[in-house]
């Protein structure tokens, strides 16, 4: 018989399972969902000192009272964090861990970073923050629990429930760092995406696939993934589906990610040209590919996509994706920048976009570089940060140009902060030229930021000059070396070029 421990996510408690606890004993199988201190019928217990060890304590000595080996843990959201924290302390009561619409933290994560309230995160991250809450963070009122994820399938008697047992979140449990001695990393996972969350297993493969190289792990043959279409709380929106899916997974089935062992990392990968070298200068986090020209020259700053973990080498200015680009650029004739920003996580657009600002200035300033004639071109991720420039351009900007880019938070993004959607900055971007590289094999969420991204420019009047690769996917440039993602690549450069010169 499996034993499942259920533990939901902030503001929740044991009540939240009621109904895929009821199916899987239905099934035979044994469930226990667990209210964690502060919480459900015990946010009576919450006190100044209740933070993730707190939590992960209730998992632990529920681990501890339940005669049963090999249990299956289940955590939803933030409840990953004290489930980890458990299952590190007692490996060998671990069968599987379910990342149940939930990230996959490490060691010293907090689970603050991925709060998707944006007002909350803001004000916890300050020194008082905490303190300001009074220890505790306050529950979503009626009609705010789309700031915490998707409430796609909820009806009506599901979202009054969610009102009427909400509890205050203890602050100190998403502050707190996870620590983990790697004690449990040969358990079995499972992830269950909720789609309407923003991802799938099809991106979750490209991850692993195009990815920074911490993703192989996803591969692992004891690493299994579902998908359930509905938001963030299936237990709620389709309870007897997330049974099915829990007890599928105890049974070790689910999708299997596989990659041949000689299959290159994104950043490894080559570009689909072959550019010729050219001198290649730095200067803090900003790369100068120097055409063979006299005077100066227009200069084409590459922005590259993401998140990118902060730690990740090499860094995205010295992938070849971006030095191929720029030595591209600068065989056309112009200079072509390579530049490490910092959008290390979902809520870093912020401080990306004054990286690059910074970076741009820098290029401008170089007397080699025509500071009057300037372009910038965004990739994947990264094109969030082409709101600002669309929303106001300067007038030295002579074009904005996007590969397969996001041009709109994804579902599940809530922790963008919302300057960053140029699906709204483009309808001031005035006479500004805007080229736009579509890969036909894109990513649905992705896709349909680029289709809302299209209309809205129609309906403003603004022009947008689109080169499409019908048969490629997203990192087309690396990722598909076939003679349409070569003529899609000078195709660009070439319209780019053309702004840059008239």
């Amino acid at each position: 018989m499996t034993t499942f421990v259920l533990v939901s996510g902030p503001f929740t408690g044991g009540w939240v399972w009621r109904e895929t606890a009821g199916r899987l004993r239905e099934a035979g199988a044994q469930a226990c969902p667990l209210t964690l201190t502060g919480l459900g019928e015990r946010r009576h217990l919450a006190g100044p000192d209740t933070d993730l060890e707190t939590h992960i304590e209730d998992v632990v000595q529920l681990i501890d009272h339940l005669d049963a080996p090999d249990l299956v843990l289940v955590g939803h959201d933030y409840a990953i964090h004290p489930v980890l924290g458990a299952a590190d302390r007692r490996p060998e009561r671990i069968g599987r861990i379910v990342h149940l619409d939930a990230g996959v933290p490490q060691d010293g994560d907090a689970a603050l970073a991925l709060v998707p309230d944006q007002e909350v995160r803001e004000r916890m991250l300050r020194p008082d923050g905490p303190a300001e809450y009074g220890g505790r963070v306050p529950a979503p009122k009626s009609g705010e629990w789309e700031r915490w994820g998707s409430t796609a399938g909820l009806s009506a008697r599901a979202l009054d429930l969610l009102d009427r047992n909400a509890a205050p979140q203890p602050s100190g449990t998403l502050v707190q760092p996870l620590r983990l001695t790697g004690a449990a990393g040969a358990a079995a996972t499972t992830g269950v995406f909720c789609t309407a969350s923003g991802m799938t297993i099809a991106m979750a493969e490209a991850l692993v696939r195009s990815g920074p190289p911490r993703f192989r792990a996803l591969a692992d043959p004891r690493v299994t993934f579902f998908e359930l279409p509905t938001g963030h709380w299936p237990m709620l929106s389709v309870p007897d589906r997330l049974a099915a899916v829990l007890l599928a997974a105890a049974a070790g089935e689910g999708h299997r990610i596989t990659v041949s062992g000689d299959e290159q990392p994104f950043s490894a990968k080559p570009f689909v040209l072959a550019p010729p070298e050219c001198p290649r200068e730095r200067t803090g986090a900003v790369d100068l590919f120097l055409p063979d020209a006299d005077g100066p020259r227009p200069a084409v700053v590459f922005v590259h996509g993401g998140p990118v973990p902060a730690g990740t080498r090499p860094t995205p200015r010295d992938w070849p994706h971006y030095t191929g680009h720029a030595r591209y650029a600068a065989s056309r004739g112009a200079v072509g920048v390579t530049v490490d920003h910092g959008l290390h996580d979902l809520t870093a657009y912020a401080r990306a976009a004054e990286d690059v600002a910074a970076a741009v200035a820098l290029v401008r300033a170089d007397p080699r570089v025509d500071a009057d004639r300037v372009a910038l071109w965004f990739f994947s991720g990264g094109g969030l940060l082409a709101a600002d420039w669309l929303a106001a351009p300067p007038p030295w900007l002579r074009c904005v140009a996007a590969s397969y880019p996001v041009l709109a938070p994804l579902p599940g993004w809530n922790t963008v902060d919302a300057r960053f959607r140029p699906v709204d900055a483009v309808r001031t971007a005035g006479e500004l030229p805007v080229v736009l590289t579509r890969a036909g094999l894109e990513h649905a969420p992705i896709a349909a930021t680029v289709a809302e991204f299209l209309a809205a420019a129609g309906t403003a009047g603004i022009r947008i000059e689109t080169i499409d690769v019908p048969d490629g996917h997203h990192g087309f440039d690396v990722a598909d070396h076939t003679d349409d993602s070569r003529r899609a690549v000078r195709a660009a450069h070439s319209a780019v070029l053309r702004h840059l010169l008239r």
